[in-house]
């Protein structure tokens, strides 16, 4: 028998009809909700759900500039190496992949089980850093590993980029180059003073899972440095250093510095102090061991330290520093010993040490130049037409100037002296005659025409500007003595670009040790022009100053300089350190080549030789041959003169240094306003403004009292 159908009532189909209509109304409802929600607070949700999505941010390094030569060798330079990170979260997804993982870390790299163990306890880290700064041939064979079959299972390690400083010639200029600290800082040097440039903007990587696990990357590329082309030459640079380090291996000394430039347009070629330190490990105890040997102690405690020591008018020395001094000077205690003292138990020390280790004595140690400054005396009188060139002046040994008899390095007297002759035989009396006849203030007008007394510009941190007495305090002891480099102070970076410009014609360019800024592709960013800052000369001046200085290494204090086959003009300069009478001695010499086109200039300094009469000896000559003997060659400067064997130098010696006051000197009040700057060769923050200009030297209103203590030399 056929089911009965069920009949679709009338009454059925209203009941549906209105839940249709229910739920079509609801839903039309909440899509227009969702469409209202979606116009006003969609962004604000959609970053809610973003940020409950697994994320990661990986920071890309960029690459700070190299530091080049002039012919494109490299002096610092950026070397890629590598963290070892590893995800435990990711790790420990299985055990198979964490026995895999965990066996092939232990096999490759020098990890220990513990460590690796510790870091996989917070199996939810994506985070953990194992080793740093890997080389790729340390990494290398890992990565090898997992294109293996038995590398698949491995998970949860990568390797972040990161870049470190290296330094291929270790010291070479080191002073000069310097050197970067964490967080790519530039410390001194071109390092300190572009580090601007040579940084660059790191870039980041970002990712995350989407809603179906899908994983989406963005990179931001960084933005590496620029890489900086400096004038040093690395031959011309090596070459110094060598003959630096030969002397402070066979006669030694507190220090040695010279600097090498081109006359012609104020680049510097090369510059070195002897003791430098390796630009890879500069915070290392080798920077300042040469500070604890027995021959530097002396130095050591009584300048660099000095101010560390210096006594409390009313506490006096503490007694950590007393214990400390007694350790220092304690001849039994080797200096290896001493080292480690310091480091455990004297930090604050360590790093007076390590600043003075650093330190450029080139730019930022003012002293007095002694009679290489007769070169600019001379220059502006010729100038200034206070000379004509063919005076001829009376030495007795001495001369009077009000109530002090100041005396020549020769006590004897040169008797009848010109010009070129007072320059050959560095004569005081000759210089403090000429001086008179400039008055004070064409002689200041010459002093701040050469740049005395404020900093050159030059391109490095930490220059120094020096101290001279201004024009209204130029008394006549003190015109006499500042007229042969007395009583002022001044630094190597000062003097050597005045003398460019004396030999160059009278072109004062501003000096500079950096060549060009390139960015990574080669393309110039900033070329950095010679710039003449102002005329100091006329030609006809420079063209006299040139052969009177010839003259001096001829026939004069200076014929130690000679090279076979060279013409070389330059002055000699022997000054007494304060407090006078301690038998310590600064010695210079300041040369150039060749006589009729110079192309070169090159300065020495020689502070406190171990030798037994400073004075005499001629060091800063000797060194500045034997420098001139292998650059010369080298910068494809020809000989212009035939070989002449018959006028040997070998015993010629500097003029020997005498005492310049008859009895008692003038009081040394002008040591105390210098301060450290002629005790412990300080720095530009005692003679310089913030502006720049030059900061007078208070001295007392009367002759006698502001006078400087007299300077030996020649």
């Amino acid at each position: 028998m056929a089911k009965k159908r069920k009949r679709f009532l009338a009454r059925m189909q209203y009941k549906l009809l209105v839940i249709v209509m229910i739920f079509i109304t609801a839903f039309v409802a909440l899509v227009a909700r969702i469409l209202y929600i979606n116009a006003k607070d969609g962004k604000r949700y959609e970053k809610i759900v973003l940020a409950q999505q697994s994320y990661d941010s990986i920071e890309i390094p960029y690459r700070r500039g190299d530091i080049l030569d002039r012919n494109g060798t490299q002096l610092a330079t950026s070397e890629k190496v590598y963290n070892l990170i590893i995800e435990p979260k990711n790790v420990l997804q299985s055990d198979e992949v964490k026995d895999a993982t965990v066996k092939a870390l232990l096999k490759y790299f020098d990890i220990k089980e513990e460590e690796l163990n510790k870091a996989l306890s917070d199996d939810t880290s994506l985070y953990k850093k194992m080793l740093k700064k890997l080389t790729y041939d340390q990494v290398k064979p890992f990565q090898d590993f997992l294109a293996t079959k038995e590398g698949k299972n491995v998970k949860g390690v990568w390797f972040e980029d990161e870049y470190e400083r290296y330094y291929p010639y270790g010291s070479l200029a080191c002073h000069a180059i310097g050197f970067t600290v964490s967080g790519n800082v530039g410390q001194g040097g071109i390092e300190g003073y572009y580090s601007s440039e040579l940084n660059g903007i790191n870039g980041r990587e970002y990712g995350y899972l989407t809603e179906d696990m899908t994983l989406e990357r963005t990179t931001k590329s960084p933005i590496n440095g620029h890489n900086i082309i400096s004038t040093i030459d690395a031959n011309a640079q090596n070459i110094v250093e060598k003959k630096i380090n030969a002397f402070m291996t066979e006669t030694g000394a507190k220090n040695v510095s010279v600097l090498v430039m081109e006359p012609n347009s104020g680049e510097v070629l090369a510059m070195a102090n002897s003791n430098g330190f390796d630009l890879n490990e500069p915070y290392e105890d080798s920077a300042i061991e040469y500070m604890f040997k027995k021959d530097n102690i002396g130095h050591l405690l009584n300048d660099e330290s000095q101010s560390y020591f210096k006594e409390d008018k009313d506490k006096g020395l503490s007694e950590e520093k007393t214990t400390l001094k007694a350790l220092l000077e304690n001849g039994e205690i080797s200096p290896q010993e001493k080292i480690k003292t310091v480091n455990e138990d004297y930090e604050d020390f360590r790093l007076v040490c390590l600043n003075r280790a650093w330190r450029n004595s080139i730019i930022s140690n003012g002293f007095e130049p002694g009679s290489t400054y007769k070169t600019f005396t001379i220059a502006g009188a010729i100038e200034d037409s206070v000379l004509k060139g063919d005076e001829v002046f009376f030495c007795g040994g001495k001369l009077q100037v009000e109530d002090w008899p100041i005396f020549c390095h020769n006590h004897e007297g040169h008797g009848q002296v010109t010009i070129e002759q007072a320059l050959m035989q560095s004569c005081n009396v000759a210089l403090m005659e000429i001086v008179q006849a400039e008055g004070r203030s064409t002689f200041s007008k010459y002093q701040n025409v050469f740049g005395f007394g404020r900093t050159t510009g030059v391109d490095l941190p930490g220059e120094a500007g020096g101290l001279i007495y201004p024009e209204e305090k130029l008394n006549p002891v003190e015109l006499a003595t500042s007229s042969f480099g007395q009583g002022l102070t001044v630094t190597m970076m000062q003097i050597g670009t005045a003398f460019c410009s004396v030999i160059n014609g009278g072109d004062y360019y501003e000096p500079h040790i950096v060549k060009q800024i390139v960015d990574e592709n080669g393309g110039v960013i900033n070329n950095i022009e010679p710039t003449v800052l102002r005329k100091t000369l006329s030609s006809d001046t420079s063209s006299f100053m040139r052969e009177a200085l010839h003259q001096v290494v001829e026939n004069g204090t200076a014929r130690k300089a000679k090279v076979e086959g060279y013409t070389i003009g330059g002055k000699t300069g022997t000054a007494e350190k304060l407090p006078r009478g301690n038998g310590k001695y600064l010695l210079s010499f300041i040369g150039f080549a060749p006589v009729e086109n110079p192309q070169v200039v090159v300065y020495v300094t020689v502070d406190e030789p171990h030798v037994e009469d400073q004075a005499n000896s001629g060091l800063g000559t000797i060194i500045a041959q034997s420098i001139f003997e292998e650059l010369l060659p080298y910068m494809n400067i020809y000989q212009t003169e035939a070989a002449d064997n018959s006028n040997s130098v070998d015993n010629v010696g500097d003029e020997v240094a005498g005492p310049i006051y008859e009895g008692n000197a003038p009081d040394e009040q002008i040591s105390q306003e210098l301060g450290e700057d002629t005790s412990e060769e300080g720095t530009s923050e005692e003679g310089t403004t913030e502006e720049g200009t030059t900061e007078e030297v208070q001295t007392g209103e009367s002759t006698s009292e502001a006078s400087p203590q007299p300077l030996e030399g020649n």
